[in-house]
Order: C-alpha cells, then structure tokens, then sequence
C-alpha cells in the first residue's frame, strides 16, 4: 500500500494546473514538471518507446509476451488538474482506517469533511483515505489514473508469468480544459482500442457521455452619467441578466441527474459597456443538445431585435462551439471492450457501475479519432475542490482492473470479423 502512497502523493504534489485562457499546449508550462517526471519513471520501470512530444503528449510501450497475436489494447490518463479550484502547494493527508466520522481538513478554516454531506465517504469506513488540507484541490483527477497505469506496467514487467498483449500508455494534459485529446496521435499510439482510467467510485465503467458545446456570449451597452440616462443608458450587465433568466430554471447542473442535460453559466463579468457570460451546454440526447444550442440562438435573437432600433445593431453576440460529442456512437459497435472490463471486475469481486459519464473525458474525443475508448474508475470523489478524496484501497482495486483488462484480452480469440468471445485461459 505504502508504494501506491508515494508515487500518487509524488504526482499531486507537482502542480499542473491548466489554464483555458492560454493558447500553447500545454496551456501551462509547468505541466512539463510532472510530464517529464513522468518520462524518466516510465524508464526506470522498464516501459519500452517510452517519448514525449513537443506539447508534453506521452506515449510508452510494454511488449507482448505472448507468442499469439493479440491486439494492441491502451490505457489513457491526463496529468493537468482543474482551474476550477487551486492546485498549488498540495499537502495531502492520510487518514488510515477511517471511522465514519467527520475529517477535520483545516481546524483554523473549519473546513470539513463530513459523511452527513458526503454520503460516499461510509462506502470506506476502515480504508486508508487521502485527503487535501481544506486549502488545494488534490489532483486525483487525474493523477489516480497515472498512478493505477504505472502501478499496473510495473506489477506486469516483475510478473511476466502473467500473459498480456501489447500494451501502450498514454498521458496527456489539458484534459480539464478540453483540449486533452486534440494533439494525440492516435495513428502513433497504435492501439486498437483504450479505456481512460479518469472515472469516480470504485465499479464505475462507462461509454456513455455528454454531447458538450461551450458558449460565449458578449452583451454590449451604452455607458451615460446616470442623472441624465433616461432612455439613453444600456446597461449590458442588466441585459446579461435578462438572458440567463430566459435559460430554463430547472435545467442547471444542482437540478439534474442522470440523462438529464443543463445549462451551467460559470463565468460573469462586466461593466455598463460590456458584459461578457460564459456557460456550458451538456446533454447525452444529440437531438436536446442541438435544441439546447438553438435556445440560445433564439434568446440571442430575441434581445436583438428588442434593442435593434435603440441600439443599432446587434447588442448580444453570441459564440458556440462544440466540445464533444457522446462516445456511445462510436463504442457501440465494438461493444465487447466494454464486455472485457466489465469482466474483469466481475472476476476480481467487484462490482460493476455501467452508467453515462456526466462530463467527458479524453475518451470522448478519442473514439471520435479512431480509439474507442470507455472510461474506467480511478476512484477518487468530490473532484475539483477542497472537498476532494481518494481512498489507497480504490486505487489499488484500479490496478488490478488493469492487471486483468491484459490478461483476458491474451486470453481471448479476437478476429476482426467474427464476435468476440471471451474465455477464461
């Protein structure tokens, strides 16, 4: 247990927070600490072809150690941490054997970790949990998912009694800005499929995702001394207003579950001249999602036309651009790689969580570039905040996955052609 501590503590330590309003790759130069890091113990484990591009893309290879062919099977996770929440100066705690009780992160901040909130946390009463100080995010997504793949390589390199394909790795950054797959070189990765180690609670195997478009929208206005402004002001902020309560009340991301889609506004700023709103569309239906966007564009209009005569042209302008897209499309027809995980941990006693992300993941991206690529869990909770978790037991469980995932797909009869049947060597 004390190795999947140190290396995991190791990676979150290393700051790599990404950044949205940068336009190099990666959005931060120092992800490179931790890629480069990252380089050198794929080295040291014995992963062979182990590069890394100009823009912190890594790649590394385990060989087959089977004489029979097999396919080339790949495991994905991304090194950058969100912008949502701070990712400097992270100083993990270790709560070993944990009670069920509150976890104090900051006693000065009274910042708890209670069970009373976080229902999840009763799920690993006597597990050994890594927590933040109550001041950080801590990175466990996705740093889980590189320590489970290295943890997972290095147990197959001293086990090689344990039969296993052609395997490749691969780490990317700026996945939390969504750009984590748009520089990887699926065609150079060689694999015929992935899974992306970035998902939740122990179990969780999934190949469903939001269909996801990000929205900027720019209110302009007209700024005059407000003891002479009647009829003359345009205050853009009130208009930014106008719009987000046109947006439907009960369609927000603390309003919905499952497959039910939102509108998520993140992002307000302005003055009387101009205001500007950024939001997030997310919807697993393609049908809603394109509705969803056709929303804004009506409200977009709507506004326009009411100040068109005061005003004189357009007064809200609005950007979409679309993210992703659901991966379910592209897996579908290769369904049996959802079939191997799910075997695996049906054969290692764990339960499987087959459910639609609500997010995306590089995977999303991926299978849309020729991957198909689930997603698998990495075990960590409240992602994104202080409030952030991962207990040592779901990630070693992750290896495991991992560790079986190899050994079935050598097992298994594959043809290109033929319905694969998986069968136990």
């Amino acid at each position: 247990m004390q190795h999947i501590i140190d290396r995991f503590i190791g990676y979150v330590t290393i700051d790599t927070e990404s950044d949205p309003n940068s336009e190099t790759t990666p959005s931060t130069e120092k992800q490179w600490n931790l890629a480069n890091k990252l380089v050198e113990e794929l080295k040291a484990i014995g992963m062979q072809d182990v590069t890394i591009d100009d823009k912190a893309y890594i790649m590394a290879t385990l060989p087959s150690n089977v004489n029979h062919e097999v396919p080339t099977i790949g495991f994905i996770s991304h090194f950058d941490t969100s912008p949502d929440f701070s990712g400097a100066n992270v100083k993990p705690q270790i709560v070993p054997n944990y009670d069920g009780k509150d976890i104090i992160l900051n006693a000065d901040k009274n910042i708890v970790l209670s069970p009373s909130y976080f229902k999840d946390l009763l799920l690993y009463k006597g597990q050994t949990l890594i927590t933040t100080d109550g001041t950080t995010l801590l990175g466990a997504d996705d740093k889980a998912g590189i320590t489970e793949i290295v943890t997972a390589m290095e147990f197959l390199i001293q086990n090689p009694d344990i039969k296993h394909g052609k395997i490749r790795v691969g780490f990317t950054p700026d996945e939390e800005i969504g750009r984590g797959a748009h520089h990887f070189d699926v065609e150079k990765f060689g694999a015929e499929w992935a899974y992306t180690m970035d998902g939740s609670q122990v179990g969780e195997l999934e190949y469903e995702n939001f269909n996801a478009a990000g929205v900027k929208i720019i209110f302009k206005g007209k700024s005059v001394h407000p003891g002479y402004a009647k009829g003359k002001m345009i205050n853009s902020m009130l208009i930014a207003n106008d719009f987000i309560n046109e947006l439907p009340k009960d369609e927000t991301p603390q309003e919905t579950r499952g497959y039910e889609g939102f509108f998520h506004v993140h992002h307000l700023t302005g003055s009387i001249e101009e205001t500007v709103l950024e939001l997030i569309i997310r919807d697993h239906n393609k049908k809603k999602f394109e509705k969803r966007k056709e929303l804004i564009e009506k409200i977009t209009r709507k506004i326009n036309k009411k100040f068109a005569k005061q005003f004189g042209e357009d007064i809200v302008i609005a950007e979409i651009k679309d993210q992703y897209y659901n991966m379910k499309e592209k897996v579908l027809p290769v369904k049996h790689i959802v079939d191997i995980a799910e075997k695996a941990m049906k054969e290692l006693n764990i339960k499987p969580l087959i459910k639609a992300i609500r997010g995306g993941t590089d995977g999303s991206q991926l299978s849309y570039k020729g991957l198909p690529c689930p997603n698998i869990f990495a075990g960590g909770h409240n992602f994104h905040g202080k409030y952030e978790y991962v207990p040592v037991e779901s990630m070693q469980k992750a290896v495991t996955v991992i560790v079986k995932i190899a050994e079935l797909t050598a097992a298994g009869d594959f043809t290109k052609t033929e319905e694969i049947a998986i069968t136990k060597k």
